[in-house]
């Protein structure tokens, strides 16, 4: 593999763990093995057999809970420990044999876009889920899917509409973030008020009491 192609493969992998790393991980190690693709060599180990039934296990797992409401943002966000440095690493397994100081900044390039596409995926599945049927929830995770295999295909076969694509999609995130940042403070303020919300005081009840008019009776005793 050439410079360009490492460099797509490796900036590929991390923007796809960003989204889903074990779809990226069962692709990667299904090409390997059927020699589909060549890997560097820091990445042979995806090709293991026992590393690709326990990325498509956790696929599966991942396909049923990633179109439930609610549990697709819990398990984001305990995914924000697992996408994140996954995508680093195997950024930086990709260039591992163009030196130590090109590992190190593909595992920092690497881990700062896993990480923008993972915060995208969260923000954007909150500000979904707001939505009471469930069919566009679906349909975001149908395309997440698609997208990484998409996207994984270019890297490989057209590594510079890749690169491309990537400096686009990094553009439009500069834009995108800062809406999806405001959606989900708005949510989130709506939540507290539900919970914060106080009833109103209710004020006392006062009687006046009227005097009765004097009759003769009460006269004549005065």
């Amino acid at each position: 593999m050439d410079t360009v192609e490492i460099i797509a493969l490796s900036m590929g992998m991390a923007w796809a763990s960003g989204i889903n790393l074990y779809a990226t991980i069962c692709m990667l190690g299904f090409m390997g093995i059927t020699g589909n693709i060549d890997l560097p060599p820091d990445l042979d180990i995806l090709t293991n057999p026992l590393v690709i039934a326990a990325a498509g296990f956790m696929y599966c797992v991942e396909f049923f809970a990633d179109k439930i409401p609610g549990v697709d943002t819990l398990w984001d966000s305990l995914h924000t420990f697992i996408r994140i440095p996954a995508g680093a690493m195997l950024a930086a397994g990709a260039v591992g044999d163009m030196g130590a100081g090109a590992e190190l900044a593909a595992l920092i390039l690497g881990g700062s876009l896993s990480a923008t596409t993972h915060l995208t995926k969260s923000g954007t599945r909150v500000l979904v889920n707001t939505s009471p049927e469930p069919f566009t929830n679906w349909g975001l995770s149908v395309g997440e899917d698609i997208a990484v295999i998409g996207g994984l295909w270019a890297a490989l076969q057209n590594p510079w509409l890749f690169i491309a694509f990537i400096v686009v999609f990094i553009l439009l995130l500069i834009w995108l973030l800062p809406k999806i940042w405001r959606g989900i403070k708005f949510i989130f303020r709506k939540i507290a008020a539900l919970f914060t919300k106080q009833k109103p005081e209710l004020e006392p009840v006062t009687f006046k009491t009227e005097s009765l008019p004097s009759t003769n009776k009460d006269k004549q005793q005065e």
